[in-house]
């Protein structure tokens, strides 16, 4: 098991968190955690940066349901970035491809 370590750096349209470890029922608090502690403005965009995440669990996809509604609360943007293969395949399976913006990596929109 990885830890979870989420780092943020902010950029002109919003900031941008980057995910990395296993984000699972034990570390889903942490992500958690850190959506609480920021602060977003209408018409911002915040981009999640999954690139470095290894592992999903279904906790995992409920606390990033959870950073979908701080955003849209807020009156902001959510754009998932780098979502790794096996991530992307189960969002799309359950149809949260419908519900994410979705993006090759964070350059793209920040």
């Amino acid at each position: 098991m990885k830890p979870l370590t989420v780092r943020q750096r902010a950029t002109a349209t919003g900031p941008v968190l980057y995910v990395t470890g296993d984000l699972d029922y034990d570390q889903a608090p942490e992500l958690r955690g850190s959506l609480g502690r920021l602060s977003l403005a209408p018409g911002q965009c915040l981009v999640l940066d999954l690139a470095g995440l290894e592992f999903c669990d279904s906790s995992g996809i409920t606390a990033l349901l959870a950073a979908r509604q701080h955003a849209l609360a807020a009156g902001a943007d959510v754009v998932l970035a780098a979502v790794p293969s096996n991530l992307l395949r189960v969002l799309t399976l359950v149809g949260l491809d419908q519900v994410f913006t979705l993006r090759p990596d964070s350059s793209v929109v920040s």
